[in-house]
């Protein structure tokens, strides 16, 4: 009888091996844990701009060249933003011919939708695009109606100049037509110097640009002259320009085809004529901005509005050969509101939130009462189905266990039994 419970005990191991061997498959190909998403592989041309051709990025004397930007682990603005080369929507036309440009990037500029782009995060210099940044910390520190009083410094610096003049007043409005009309290095060192200082405003803009999420942006001298460690991406230029397009006062001056700064001893006024050629000549236009230096070659941004839609383009290095930089932007501007007609799906997103600026929700893991963490990990695979097949499956182990056990227990008392006899 003690050989039928051994038997009896055999079978019922055999029973739950071979259960279980069956389950744990089973239950393995019913619940799959979902697969963690691999950061977009960074395009190896993003880290740092090509080496300048000239001097001008020469630290000074006992100072050493300041390291690239650090390349975020996700790209700012969506995988795809992350990618080398042309970024377009699936099943749509191809960008135009003729577009010189290394990087660019097309964008609605309400909804803040990238809608096509080329290398949008690699990295490039911006000229005097970042005049559009020191602007945003002017009309955000300054009053438009601020006296500002020429230094002589201010008035000698390297032209592109408005011809300001040392001693002389300006108010900042006035001050910033110059900067972002005719793209004034005279006017971009008076405006440094009144929001104290040249090192004072750098420190301002990049602390903007981080605060923003232009993470690939880092400004060496207001102007946009090149300088050491200066860097930018056509995406940063567009979420620089999209928040920009936001402040009145830079979407007034931008719009502006001419200008007069007051003349001063009885001398005459200062015309200003806006350098922006698509202005008053493409239907739409809202205004924007041009740029060059020897080693950023042209830059430009500009945006127009066409049956409700306001789209904005940014070109980073591009040459005015064999098509002149405005006709690229003008024939990509066509694009972008062909794109915007047939409702295109978005290549990707403005994304105005830094990456460092974590949440208190975000730090701790939490995001809405879900841990974002495990979530992450194929944890919420566990959320969709609490109980599940594998929860089935050790319930009918554990009933198999102890249906096991009564047998057991039943085989003895009976054997027992008999021998009691």
């Amino acid at each position: 009888m003690h050989s039928a419970s051994r038997r009896s005990l055999k079978v019922l191991a055999t029973t739950l091996a071979a259960t279980i061997a069956l389950a744990i498959p089973a239950a393995a190909s019913a619940a799959p844990r979902p697969a963690v998403p691999k950061p977009a592989e960074a395009c190896a041309k993003n880290a740092a701009p090509p080496a300048p051709v000239d001097t001008s990025e020469k630290p000074a004397p006992g100072q050493a060249s300041p390291s690239p930007l650090p390349v975020p682990a996700q790209p700012v603005g969506g995988a795809r933003m992350g990618e080398c080369g042309t970024v377009v929507p699936a099943d749509v036309l191809n960008p135009p011919d003729g577009v010189t440009a290394a990087s660019w990037v097309l964008q609605d500029l309400d909804t803040g939708n990238v809608l096509a782009a080329k290398d949008p995060h690699v990295r490039e210099r911006p000229a005097s695009l970042i005049k559009t940044l020191l602007a945003l910390v002017a009309v955000t520190e300054l009053k438009p109606e601020q006296p500002i009083t020429v230094t002589k410094e201010d008035a000698e610096q390297e032209c592109t100049c408005v011809g300001i003049e040392a001693g002389e007043q300006y108010t900042v409005d006035q001050l910033l037509h110059g900067l972002l009309m005719h793209s004034g290095n005279d006017v971009a060192h008076a405006l440094a110097t009144a929001l104290g200082g040249v090192d004072a405003t750098l420190a301002k803009m990049n602390g903007l640009a981080a605060r923003i999420g232009a993470t690939d942006t880092r400004a060496a001298t207001p102007s946009g002259l090149d300088g050491p460690g200066m860097s930018t991406s056509a995406y940063d230029l567009s979420l620089i320009f999209h928040y920009a397009m936001k402040q009145p006062e830079f979407a007034k001056a931008v719009a502006t085809k001419q200008y007069e700064l007051p003349g001063s001893n009885g001398k005459p006024a200062i015309p200003i004529l806006n350098d922006n050629k698509l202005l008053g000549v493409y239907p739409g236009f809202l205004g924007g901005k041009t740029g060059f230096t020897d080693d950023a070659r042209h830059t430009y941004v500009g945006a127009a509005q066409r049956d409700g839609k306001r789209v904005a383009i940014v070109l980073v290095r591009a040459e005015q050969q064999p098509t002149p930089v405005v006709s690229q932007a003008s024939k990509l501007l066509d694009y972008g509101f062909a794109l915007e007609k047939v409702k295109a799906d978005p290549v990707g997103k403005i994304d105005y939130q830094a990456p460092a600026a974590a949440t208190t929700e975000e730090k701790s893991g939490k995001a809405g009462g879900t841990n974002v963490a495990n979530a992450a990990a194929g944890g919420g695979a566990a959320a969709e189905d609490a109980f599940g097949t594998t929860g089935w499956v050790i319930t009918v182990l554990v009933f198999l266990i102890i249906a096991g056990g009564f047998a057991v227990g039943y085989q003895r008392k009976k054997a027992q039994a008999e021998q009691d006899r």
